[in-house]
This record gives structure tokens, sequence and C-alpha cells, in this order.
């Protein structure tokens, strides 16, 4: 009698309703909460994606649970939930990897990739069941993405570390001199100073001055970030960005 009814169900065997509609609902909510501090912060993948990501994952996994219940029979054929969920992990890597991106040895969007695959796993435990731990997922990555930063600069930091200063600036203006001054006040040692490619006459700016690009190394307790925010105030200065080459003195 048990078999009759289950091949007399046919396609309506499938389970879905308020329980589901729910779980999905709240992947959408959980990974907006993370799409929108990316928002804030103005990064390539903001509210949409995150959002996008986390719902795609948990209707993923809902599917897997309970979208093959018409075509199960014991016996015969056998669906295994996880192995949708360990393609969700893989797959979003592709992803992940667009928005990484190097330039001139500085690598970009780390965090924000990170974000994308944290997003996914939250929504695969929405459409699992598993609110519980998708909130304390969603907490902990607000706490890493806003909190850390925080402790980060509160960290002792290592006076041989040497951090790469890219400045560029109209030639002929003395901005250089005060770079230097700017440096040295603050503590920084200067290891290394060289005008970046070409012949060292400069690149026609946009109003006719001839920029220069000069790469500082330098190395001192001080934040390496600091300093570009201080030097990017300098009259004259037109663009700076500051990386750790990962390299140590002596």
């Amino acid at each position: 009698m048990a078999v009759h009814v289950a091949l007399a169900a046919g396609p309506t065997a499938n389970i879905e309703g308020w329980l589901q509609a729910g779980e999905l609902g709240l992947g959408l909510l959980l990974s907006a909460v993370i799409g929108l501090e990316r928002e804030v912060r103005q990064k390539s993948a903001g509210l949409r994606t995150h959002t996008l990501v986390g719902v795609g994952a948990a209707l993923f996994v809902l599917i897997s649970k309970y979208g093959f219940s018409d075509v199960l029979r014991t016996g015969l054929v056998v669906v295994d939930p996880s192995r949708v969920a360990a393609q969700i992990v893989s797959g979003i890597g592709f992803l992940g990897a667009g928005l990484i991106f190097v330039r001139q040895d500085l690598v970009r969007g780390l965090t924000t990739a990170a974000s994308i695959w944290v997003t996914a796993a939250i929504g695969a435990a929405c459409g699992a069941g598993l609110p519980l731990l998708a909130v304390a997922a969603t907490g902990g990555y607000l706490i890493i993405a806003l909190a850390f930063p925080l402790l980060t600069r509160r960290l002792p930091r290592s006076g041989t570390a040497i951090s790469r200063l890219r400045i560029s600036y109209p030639d002929g203006r003395g901005v250089l001199r005060q770079v230097l001054q700017v440096a040295t006040a603050r503590g920084f040692a200067v290891d290394e100073l060289a005008v970046d490619g070409g012949d060292g006459r400069g690149l026609p700016g946009a109003d006719g001055d001839r920029l220069v690009e000069v790469v500082l190394h330098v190395h001192g307790k001080g934040s390496p970030n600091d300093l570009a925010a201080e030097l990017s105030e300098l009259s004259g200065v037109r663009a700076v960005t500051s990386d750790d080459v990962n390299m140590e003195v002596g």
C-alpha cells in the first residue's frame, strides 16, 4: 500500500511551503546584510552581488533537499544533498577569482572574494535548515569586517618591515623634498628611492605639467597607510599608493 501511494503521488510529491520559503528568505536577508557592508565600503561586489550569491546558494541546497522527491525510489534512485553543497564551494571560487586582481605587485579584492565565499556558505546553511549557524556566521563576519580593522591598527608593528610608497607629482616643484621631510618626521627611514620606469623625464600630465612617479621603500613603526594619507595632502602630490613588499631589513 505504501508503494502504491508513492507512485500515485507522482510529480506532486516534491516538498515546498512556507518553511522552505522562510529558509530562502533568511538567506536573502543575511546575505544582504553582508552585501550592505560591502556596498557602504564601495567595493566591486556590493549589495546585489552578495544577495544574489546567498539566495542562489540557499536555493541550490533547497532544490537538492526537496526537489527530487518525485523521482526517488527506494533502492533505485538516491539523492545526496551534500554533493550540491560541495559544488557550491568549488563553483563560487570562479566568482571570487574574478574579484582579485594584481596591479604593480599590489593585490586587491581578497577580502571581497572571501566575503563572497562566506556569503555562499551562509546561504547554504539557510537552505539546509541551520538558521542559528547562518545567523552566527553573519554576526562573525560583521565582527571581522568592522572590528578587526580597528584591532589591527592597535597591534604593534615591526620596525623592519619594508613598505613601498608610489608617489606621483609634477616635476621641478620641490615636492620630493617635502615628501622626504614628512616621512622622516614620522619616524620612517628611506631605504631606496627610484624613479619608476622610462628615462626619468616624467610623463605629461592633464594640465601640461611633466609628472614624475617615484617609488620609496621605507620602514618604521608607524602606519604606512597613515603616511600615505598625509603625503597625499601635500601641495602638488597627485597620487599616493602604499603596500607591503613582504621583506625584512637585514
